[in-house]
């Protein structure tokens, strides 16, 4: 059995994060806005709740990258795959992450993603050398830690 699956990210600007997000992993923003014409339609959603994004509606708190290689349901806009799920909340991150991403472009390209990554808003914060490897500590632009591997 195949699961699919989302992390879910808590954030202050859900938009610019998966802005961020899809650059960094190389993924696609979903295309939700078929999905919100009909619950519009239904009235099951209010303009209120949907901003313009890249030149159409998206909803105003959620909005999710995925895959690129990964199915996607018709009719819907939403990835069936590998995807990550940002969602605005009121609240600051506070403290360290519980549970972060490790990208992994290998040693022979790690600079070049590095400048490539600040270049996208996000920033170093560390760089480990192990027994077990070296990575570099970023954080994304709001602050959510992430290792390159």
């Amino acid at each position: 059995m195949t699961f699919h699956w989302k992390l879910v990210v808590d954030s202050a600007d859900p938009h610019a994060q998966a802005e961020f997000w899809s650059a960094a992993l190389e993924y696609e923003v979903e295309d939700n806005a078929a999905l919100i014409e009909r619950l519009l339609g239904f009235g099951a959603l209010s303009e209120d709740e949907t901003v313009e994004f890249r030149g159409r509606r998206a909803f105003r708190d959620l909005i999710a990258v995925r895959h690129p290689e990964d199915p996607v349901e018709e009719g819907t806009g939403t990835g069936q795959g590998r995807r990550i799920l940002f969602q605005r909340v009121p609240e600051a991150k506070a403290g360290k992450n519980r549970l972060h991403i490790d990208v992994h472009v290998g040693p022979e390209r790690r600079e070049a993603a590095v400048e490539r990554l600040t270049g996208l808003g996000a920033r170093v914060l560390d760089e480990v050398k192990a027994q077990g490897g070296e990575w570099v500590v970023m954080a994304d632009p709001e602050g959510n830690e992430f290792c390159l591997q």
